[in-house]
């Protein structure tokens, strides 16, 4: 008994740690800014919004996908750095809630839906005594364009924060390195470059995935969820009407003109995405000037690298020229030490006697030839300017 209690205590915990390995947190936001905590697993989150696995997958944290933001039928799938949500027309789910960097959104999130909610009941209440104007009001702020817009202003404006970070690090320790080349200097421009580097890749991963989205406008288009959901509910429908309207000519016209007429406004509609267009140009442009920081910034460590190597160029030459005047005194020495040893042979002569005299020429006569002789390759490596003047 106490080994079947065993093996069903075993059992319990591992399949306790694989609940606990897919399951995971998301924090639900709805119109009114009423969040939930929800620990559910993908298929839970699946059967909520209807979407399909590999899109799920994409704000798998485990999974290195670049930022992506994909429109579908009734969602948004959106995953830019540590910004992991899911927008429909009516709620946000965002994935890890307790996340430092994803705190300080959900709380913006819950502001700016907050506000613009009693802004958007205010309006309800126009459009139900003036019903002309309902369609401006419910397509001039989408709840998932609000919500885009604070992803993107989030996303923005964390990566301008990292990039003035960097700045501020790298203009000193490049001005310091340009003043005094040192290996613990050298290390550190390194260390920063580095980081510049996986900065503008995160920066550029964005930015193309902005610009993709401006090129074209049936991937924009798509992101219009509310837009969708109001076509799809929508009374103008031509498998509303009864067949016996349809065989009668006068009421069959009427009815084609009016469902051609309601077509044609959907299609204008459908194919109107200038507000969507204007708000991911704004955040563009922020992050293309972003992107030019850190464009600056590497173009300076390009100048700072190119003006080290001048350097060292310079201090190499200065090693060459001493080198040379090295080598042509050394040549010059030579000359002295074979008289010297010519003289120091141990050979029998007859004049060593009573010319003492002879020693003191040929020691200055010999000092003159070698000065005169490292003149002459001094004088001839300037001539070719293998040394500075």
């Amino acid at each position: 008994m106490n080994r079947d209690g065993l093996v069903v205590t075993a059992v319990d915990q591992s399949s306790l740690k694989k609940k606990t390995a897919v399951s995971s947190s998301w924090i639900l936001l709805d119109r009114e800014a009423q969040s939930t905590t929800l620990d559910v697993d993908k298929h839970v989150i699946m059967r909520r919004v209807q979407i399909h696995a590999r899109d799920l997958r994409i704000l798998d944290p485990m999974l290195n996908y670049p930022s992506t933001i994909l429109g579908r039928e009734k969602v948004i799938v959106l995953n830019l750095e540590h910004i992991k949500a899911i927008i429909t027309a009516d709620e946000v789910l965002l994935r890890d809630p307790m996340d430092d960097n994803v705190i300080p959104i959900v709380e913006q999130l819950q502001r700016r839906l907050a506000s613009d909610y009693p802004i958007s009941q205010g309006q309800g209440e126009e459009e139900d005594n003036h019903p002309g104007v309902r369609n401006n009001f419910e397509t001039e702020f989408p709840f998932e364009f609000r919500a885009l817009e604070v992803f993107l202003e989030a996303i923005c404006s964390f990566l301008d924060a990292r990039t003035r970070e960097l700045e501020t690090d790298a203009y000193p320790a490049l001005d310091e390195l340009t003043s005094k080349i040192s290996s613990r200097n050298l290390d550190r421009v390194r260390k920063l470059k580095s980081a510049m580097t996986r900065l503008t890749n995160r920066v550029q991963k964005v930015r193309d995935e902005l610009e993709q989205l401006l090129d074209d406008d049936d991937d924009m288009a798509d992101l219009y969820l509310s837009r969708k959901l109001a076509v799809a509910s929508s009374p103008v429908s031509g498998s509303g009407a009864p067949h016996w309207f349809l065989n009668s000519p006068t009421i069959g016209s009427k009815i084609s003109r009016t469902i051609s007429r309601g077509s044609m406004e959907t299609t204008q509609e459908e194919n109107d995405v200038e507000e969507l267009e204007m708000l991911l140009e704004a955040y563009f442009m922020q992050i293309d000037g972003t992107l030019n920081k850190l464009s600056t910034l590497r173009e300076y460590i390009d100048d700072t690298e190119d003006y080290i190597n001048i350097q060292l160029d310079n201090h190499r030459n200065q090693l060459i020229q001493l080198e040379l005047f090295l080598c042509s005194g050394t040549v010059c020495l030579s000359v002295y030490s074979l008289v010297a040893a010519i003289f120091g042979m141990n050979i029998p002569y007859t004049w060593k006697t009573g010319h003492g005299y002879v020693f003191k020429w040929v020691v200055v006569i010999t000092g003159i030839v070698c000065a005169l002789l490292f003149s002459i390759i001094i004088f001839y490596a300037r001539h070719k300017g293998l040394v500075g003047s």
